[in-house]
C-alpha cells in the first residue's frame, strides 16, 4: 500500500467503540475518578488531554509499524482513523457517564435547584479526561489486534 491512502473502514470504528467502552467503564463508576476531577485544577485537565492524544498517537502510528498516518485518509489534515479515536476514547466516557447517572450519583452536592451547576458540568469534564486516559488505550488496543 506504499504511496496509497489506505481506506478506513466501519469495522475499524466498532472495533474501537468496543476497546473503548470496555476499558471506560470501570472508571466512570469509581468514586476516586470522581473526586479525582473535584481537585483536578483546569491545567491537570489539560494535560490531562494532551496525554489522551499522545497515548492515541503513540497506540496508532508509532506501536504499528504497519500504518502511517501520511497515507491514510484525512479530514483537515487529520487522519480519519485519529479523529475517529478521539471521538471514540472522550465519547464511551461521556455516554456511560451519563447512561448511568454518574454526575447526580458522585456530584449530587453541585448540583442547584435539582439540576446541574456550572460546576457539576466542570468537575463531569475532568472526570471524562481522566476516563479517557484508559478508553483511549483499550480503543487503540483493539484497533490494532483485530
Amino acid at each position: 500500500m506504499v504511496g496509497r491512502k489506505k481506506r478506513y473502514a466501519l469495522a475499524d470504528s466498532a472495533q474501537q467503540i468496543v476497546g473503548g467502552f470496555l476499558l471506560a467503564g470501570p472508571f466512570v463508576v469509581t468514586e476516586e475518578v470522581w473526586d479525582l476531577a473535584a481537585d483536578m485544577t483546569w491545567f491537570q485537565a489539560v494535560a490531562t488531554v494532551l496525554l489522551v492524544f499522545l497515548i492515541g498517537y503513540g497506540a496508532l502510528y508509532k506501536a504499528d509499524d504497519d500504518r502511517d498516518p501520511d497515507r491514510e485518509s484525512e479530514v483537515a489534515g487529520v487522519p480519519i482513523r485519529f479523529v475517529s479515536l478521539m471521538l471514540v476514547s472522550y465519547g464511551s466516557v461521556a455516554i456511560l457517564s451519563l447512561s448511568f447517572g454518574a454526575p447526580g450519583t458522585f456530584l449530587e452536592d453541585t448540583f442547584v435547584n435539582g439540576g446541574p451547576s456550572m460546576e457539576t458540568v466542570a468537575i463531569t469534564l475532568r472526570a471524562i479526561s481522566v476516563g479517557a486516559v484508559f478508553s483511549v488505550v483499550g480503543a487503540a488496543t483493539a484497533d490494532s489486534v483485530f
